[in-house]
């Protein structure tokens, strides 16, 4: 007779459920695993037998079959280790088959019988919620699964808990939900002296999610900018904290369960290779586009990166999604990100500096800021120059607003955006919006029409181009507790976007 538990496999951020069926029947003596296991779930056979005998139970000399199904989805990782041993249980009459059947569990054994915690315990019991059942899954992990409401999620230390909750000796109780991470104390923009102009791009920037190309000499303050980011943007809302969570969970980044409400940052390496940018490797991990989901994407030295590495991101930009498609794995990850971006003006730094510059100058800019496709930088909405500040300016008291009262208008106009697309499902911000809800919000009157008009035919504005000025306009109303787009909000806009660098942007 067949006993039935029951996993997830992972693809991307869905987990889908699988049935571990297990029979135990007369034949030669043998421990198989199929259904499309990895090395890691083929081995879980010595790890379960080496539990159990711990346990003082001994597998009898029969032929023991473990069927993962579906059969045809591709099975990786050690979670599968509990719910393995649980159907083996179950098949031995030692456990009630219908309430081992009534539970998804996920967890790793050691040989001494210890679940050890694993990644992915949110994803897990969002699907444990789906399919009606408790999750169970090692103590570790509970926290973190336990922010799914919709699902009872028992945590247990060993392998002996278990067969004593469902024996009925000793019952486990349910977890709760990890704390809420406090937010890191985040840095105050009034702390960069000078660069008015760079921290007004910062808060149209926050206030749409508008991606932010930033190109200075060194020293000039761009770093500094960016990681004041984090301090004026809203904190997630709780549809957001899930969906960020989730893809955290499944890199094993939540800390003790805990989640955090405060956007996340990235900042990866420009050495950093292209299945760590974009997701990949092995097991078809995420990304930093895809863990900077609903945050910012900071790419410090941004010529400095691969060409291959910058040219994969332009799909991401536009469709806020990146498909991995491997050769025996498609995973969809979310990656609706804000990204800042920062470089140099050319390799030696100093190309407005003729005192500075090398003998390649201003040769040297055109090939530096070439690495960096038409196609890439017209996903910029907003093009800025960093200026070295002055010396006099450093010794001048802090000046400007604080990272709170910015984050006070970006709030403000952030809510103006929620209650405008509350009919749109999938567009949270301006810099979402387009085609019809973009012509419906971001009308323009006749002097606003005209201004856009002469821009896009002496500059050649695209249509993507074109449509971007658009939403950075409306972010800048809404900024101003405006209701209609302005001719000074797209002059504004149309500001930031003509910008150049020792080249035509």
């Amino acid at each position: 007779m067949v006993a039935h538990a029951y996993t997830v496999a992972f693809e991307g951020v869905d987990a889908r459920v699988v049935e571990v069926q297990c029979a135990v029947t007369a034949g030669l003596p043998g421990f198989s695993i199929v259904g499309l296991p990895d090395k890691a779930v083929s081995e879980a056979r010595d790890r379960v037998r080496t539990a159990l005998t711990s346990m003082s139970i001994a597998l009898p000399s029969k032929r023991i079959t473990v069927n993962l199904s579906p059969a045809d989805l591709p099975k990786e990782g050690s979670h599968f280790d509990l719910p393995i041993a649980l159907g083996l249980l179950a098949a031995l009459e030692i456990l009630p088959r219908d309430a081992v059947a009534g539970t998804l569990a996920l967890g790793e054994l050691s040989l001494d019988g210890e679940l050890v915690p694993v990644i992915g315990a949110l994803p897990a019991a969002m699907a444990a919620a789906e399919d009606d059942r408790s999750l169970l899954c090692p103590r570790a992990s509970g926290a973190e699964a336990a922010w799914v409401d919709a699902c009872t999620v028992l945590g247990a230390a060993t392998l002996m808990d278990v067969v004593n909750h469902f024996s009925g000796r000793a019952v486990l109780e349910p977890c709760a939900a990890g704390e809420v991470v406090p937010d890191a104390a985040a840095r105050d923009m009034r702390d960069v002296k000078g660069q008015e102009t760079a921290k007004r791009a910062l808060e149209i920037a926050a206030a749409g999610r508008h991606h932010l190309m930033m190109v200075g000499a060194p020293g000039s303050g761009k770093s500094m900018l960016a990681a004041r980011m984090p301090g004026i943007l809203p904190p997630l809302a709780p549809v957001e904290a899930l969906e960020t969570s989730m893809i955290h969970s499944l890199a094993g980044l939540l800390d003790e369960g805990g989640i955090s409400r405060a956007r996340p940052f990235r900042e990866p390496h420009h050495t950093a290779s292209q299945a760590a940018i974009i997701g990949g490797g092995r097991n078809a991990k995420p990304g930093e586009i895809s863990l900077a989901h609903n945050g910012v994407l900071f790419m410090d030295e941004f010529p400095e990166f691969p060409r291959q590495v910058l040219e994969t991101l332009r799909q991401p930009i536009e469709t806020g999604e990146v498909m991995i498609a491997r050769a025996n794995a498609h995973i969809r990850y979310p990656c609706r990100f804000l990204l800042v971006a920062a470089a140099n003006p050319c390799k030696c730094g100093y190309l407005a500096e003729a005192a500075q510059a090398c003998s390649r100058a201003p040769g040297c800019g055109e090939d530096y800021l070439g690495r960096i496709s038409g196609p890439l930088m017209d996903r910029f909405d907003l093009r800025i120059e960093v200026p070295p500040v002055a010396y006099a300016d450093l010794e001048l008291p802090a000046s400007g607003d604080s990272s709170a009262e910015v984050a006070g208008r970006v709030a403000a106009a952030r809510q103006r955006q929620a209650e405008r697309f509350g009919a749109h499902p999938g567009i949270r911000t301006n810099a979402d919006a387009q085609g019809g809800a973009l012509e419906e919000i971001a009308a323009l009157d006749g002097e606003s029409r005209d201004l856009m008009g002469r821009a896009a035919d002496r500059f050649k504005l695209s249509a993507r181009g074109y449509h971007r000025v658009l939403r950075v306009a409306r972010t800048i109303a809404d900024l101003d507790g405006s209701a209609a787009v302005a001719r000074p909000h797209v002059a504004e806009a149309l500001a930031y976007r003509l910008v150049s660098s020792s080249r035509e942007a």
